[in-house]
């Protein structure tokens, strides 16, 4: 045959740009290790600030957990027992998005698709009224707008959902914004401020001098810089990164790799689509501008155990076709796995660890959420020495004092 058919499987929604080829340079006023979102946004942030960036990255942009997430900002519909250390961070950055948008969208001449019509979270059955009920008295608790709606309300505002749907919560002010549109842009707004991006670079060690870090070594290179910025996602906790001779105590960073599979569903005039992200206790599901319906993810706790199974396709599609029946005409575009980067708490872990060296890291499944806080803290960080207030208490030292007290650590 002359022309070869392709599958979709293990292939993600990719982005249509590449960076510039670009070697490891000898200097940058900042390194930032990783180039995903996280990465990328401290980055773009710095060098608007008037900062030269480095970004050393050891597979290819977007290639750990960026590109593998559905751009959930969804502070009410994530709220659970145990997140209330993480939930103001949550709710600074989403008032943070607009702004985070206007200025990206700007830099990059790119649309994000960024929406905000909430988030639904539906159940089905008397158990999962149950439960559901639980979650909004925690979100009223907590000061969350949330609203309870009957199952015929619900139907209202979702149509295609199936009649089982017995009740839901929208959480109105949630949004959310296509993942692979905002890299194409963060990337492209690097490269307009002159970031220097270097792919398929791994990070050996650190340069160090009298105490404080001054610097990278990769590709038998030395990169000299004013500060490091640890934001490789799950990989952040490899040992390789944080050599145990720096004379740091307790530098060990607590982020694991948890797997999720996710895929996306071509819809038509004729399939239909959802107005808005919907929730259950088995998927998540959000429509994107470009007829995509992304339905998403496993949680599996495997280390770096790659790949799509069959047993993540079908807990996905019996899970959306449990309440979107229109599904079973919609054609699977692409199926991907990729790895949060989850610490210990689910909650980020952004410090300076060390001189010279800054940890952003641990976001778990909310890294699109907390991007634009995360990326102003650490730019504040380096300019006036201190986290501001919004970032205070990300540290790693929150473990141990978890650990003590024999439960989850508290601001």
């Amino acid at each position: 045959m002359s022309d070869l058919l392709t599958s979709p499987i293990g292939q993600r929604r990719s982005l249509a740009i590449r960076p510039r080829a670009a070697e490891l340079p000898q200097r940058a006023d900042v390194a930032v290790v990783g180039a995903g979102l996280i990465g990328l946004s401290i980055a773009w942030r710095l060098a608007q600030a008037g900062r030269s960036v480095a970004v050393v990255e050891r597979g290819s942009v977007g290639s750990g957990a960026s590109l593998a997430a559905t751009g959930m900002l969804a502070p009410a519909a994530e709220h659970e027992p145990g997140s209330d250390l993480l939930l103001p961070l949550a709710l600074e950055s989403l008032r943070r998005w607009p702004a985070f948008r206007d200025a990206l969208q700007a830099a990059s001449g790119r649309e994000i698709d960024y929406r905000t019509d909430g988030t639904l979270v539906i159940a089905i059955g008397r158990d999962e009224v149950e439960r559901l009920r639980f979650r909004h008295d925690l979100q009223r608790r907590s000061g969350v707008a949330a609203e309870w709606l009957s199952g015929p309300e619900v139907r209202a505002r979702e149509p295609l959902l199936r009649p089982n749907v017995t009740a839901g919560i929208l959480c109105p002010l949630d949004a959310q914004v296509d993942p692979r549109l905002v890299m194409e842009a963060l990337l492209r707004a690097c490269e307009a401020a002159g970031v220097v991006i270097s792919e398929g670079v791994a990070v050996e060690g650190l340069e160090r001098r009298s105490g404080r870090v001054i610097g990278l070594h990769a590709a038998g290179r030395t990169l000299t810089a004013d500060a490091v910025i640890l934001a490789a996602g799950a990989w952040s906790g490899e040992a390789s990164l944080l050599p145990s001779d720096l004379d740091v105590p307790d530098l060990a960073v607590p982020v694991r790799p948890l797997k999720g599979q996710s895929l996306a569903l071509r819809t038509t005039k004729r399939t239909g689509t959802l107005s808005r992200m919907v929730w259950t206790d088995a998927v998540h599901m959000a429509p994107k501008g470009d007829g995509h319906l992304i339905v998403g993810a496993t949680v599996e706790d495997c280390g770096f155990t790659s790949g799509v199974t069959a047993g993540g396709m079908f807990a996905l599609l019996e899970g959306a076709r449990r309440v979107l029946p229109g599904i079973e005409e919609m054609e699977i575009d692409a199926v991907w796995s990729g790895f949060r980067p989850t610490s210990d708490d689910d909650a980020p872990i952004i410090e300076e660890a060390a001189p010279g060296l800054v940890l952003a890291t641990g976001h778990h499944r909310n890294g699109y959420l907390l991007a634009p806080a995360t990326a102003d803290a650490v730019a504040t960080l380096l300019t006036e020495g201190a986290l501001p207030d919004f970032a205070c208490g990300f540290g790693r030292a929150r473990f141990t004092s978890s650990h003590q007290t024999g439960g989850r650590a508290v601001a």
